[in-house]
């Protein structure tokens, strides 16, 4: 490995590093902002375009409008409003837990349009998250939370997609990323007018949502994905459903339960299974 790979290599970890713990911010946050769910993703969304927009004017990034690329701006905005959802109405752990399941839909959608055949690793892997989920919906029906779980499932599905904008032959991720949050913003953000909560706190919150969780978030994020392979990417990425629980429980005062804390072990033990398999093949 020459200098300059090796060299692209560490700032592809560092970066997905990075994206990995400003994702996970997002969940304290939504806790914090006592607004509708839908309008606060639509101004952290709004303001997230923003940074992302001004990454693709200062490096002359080309946009590219097509039908793969709006494809992957609509997913952009499923994760984020799924997860914004989840997050109100299920505990933070459960819904990034849930979103993580998205290496399943990885391995379906890339037998579905790549016709590659899972092997046994990710058919196992499969197996394992799937034993979590069932975990995680257990202790949600109970507590009545099972929408938010849904949710958090669903945004699961749209995260697979986005991990794989690029293995389409037209797709631009940068494109879609700015695409998907200018249109979710500007389709949600009109909500603000029905909250009432402006103190100092909330604004705060709505702030760095929008800057540094969605915006530079996303921008590490593709940096992460330009210099290192998915699969290094995806192992990296599994310290947000570590970090972002314990954020919450920190400085939220919410705690897991016993059955969450269970389905949280099964779905990332799965993911990195997953992922180390691959890593020693490799």
């Amino acid at each position: 490995m020459s200098i300059q790979t090796e060299g692209k290599k560490k700032t592809g970890v560092c970066m997905m590093l990075a994206a990995s713990v400003l994702f996970a911010t997002g969940g304290l946050l939504m806790k914090v902002i006592p607004w509708n769910p839908l309008t606060i993703n639509g101004a952290r969304n709004l303001l997230g375009s923003l940074v992302v927009g001004l990454y693709i004017l200062i490096t002359r990034h080309r946009l590219k409008i097509n039908l793969t690329v709006l494809a992957g701006a609509f997913c952009v905005g499923g994760v984020t409003t799924m997860m914004a959802i989840a997050t109100k109405l299920t505990t933070a752990g459960n819904a990034i837990a849930l979103q993580y399941a998205a290496p399943v839909w990885i391995i379906l959608l890339m037998y579905l349009f790549f016709h590659k055949t899972p092997t046994r690793t990710d058919v196992l892997a499969i197996a394992i998250v799937a034993a979590g989920i069932v975990w995680f919906f257990l202790e949600s029906l109970s507590a009545g939370r099972w929408l938010g779980d849904g949710a958090a499932l669903l945004a699961s599905f749209f995260f697979g997609v986005v991990y794989m904008l690029n293995q389409f032959e037209k797709g631009d991720a940068l494109s879609s990323y700015f695409i998907g949050q200018l249109l979710t913003g500007l389709l949600l953000t009109p909500g603000i007018r029905h909250e009432t909560d402006f103190g100092m706190k909330t604004i705060i919150a709505v702030l760095l949502l929008g800057i540094f969780q969605v915006g530079v978030g996303y921008v590490c994020f593709f940096f992460g994905t330009l210099y290192i392979d998915p699969l290094t990417a995806s192992v990296i990425n599994a310290v947000e459903p570590i970090l972002n629980p314990v954020l919450v429980a920190v400085f939220y005062g919410e705690k897991l339960g016993r059955l969450a804390v269970l389905g949280a072990a099964i779905v990332i033990g799965g993911i990195f299974l997953y992922n180390f398999g691959h890593a020693e093949r490799d």
